[in-house]
């Protein structure tokens, strides 16, 4: 992960027009194994998109979660973790996806961690 060299002066963060976004997330990508996890779990992937953007990191660990609030000030990679209802999906393996926001903001994909 990059090192946040400054992390004393804080950079403002662009928001969305309702100010619930906490950075911009570039453009939107998803693969076809996320999107098919997703339908089967009858889950729209923005209402995953928008807890990633609104700094909601959904289940990673602590120390994750505050590797994200650093990422915020210094730039780095955005990590989301979030759990689709297992009784819809197919297995545990497309039981959760992932949300990554590249560390310069050119796009955020939904994926499943088998396809990282």
């Amino acid at each position: 992960m990059k090192a946040c060299m400054n992390a004393s002066k804080p950079e403002s963060t662009p928001t969305s027009l309702d100010g619930r976004w906490r950075f911009s997330p570039g453009q939107l990508l998803a693969t076809p194994g996320a999107l098919a996890a997703l339908m089967t779990a009858g889950t729209s992937p923005m209402s995953f998109m928008a807890r990633h953007l609104s700094g909601d990191w959904g289940d990673v660990c602590a120390e994750d979660a505050a590797a994200n609030e650093r990422a915020l000030v210094c730039g780095a990679r955005l990590f989301s973790v979030y759990k689709l209802d297992v009784t819809a999906a197919d297995d545990q393996a497309t039981a959760k996806v992932w949300v990554i926001t590249e560390a310069d903001r050119a796009c955020t994909t939904i994926l499943l961690p088998s396809e990282y």
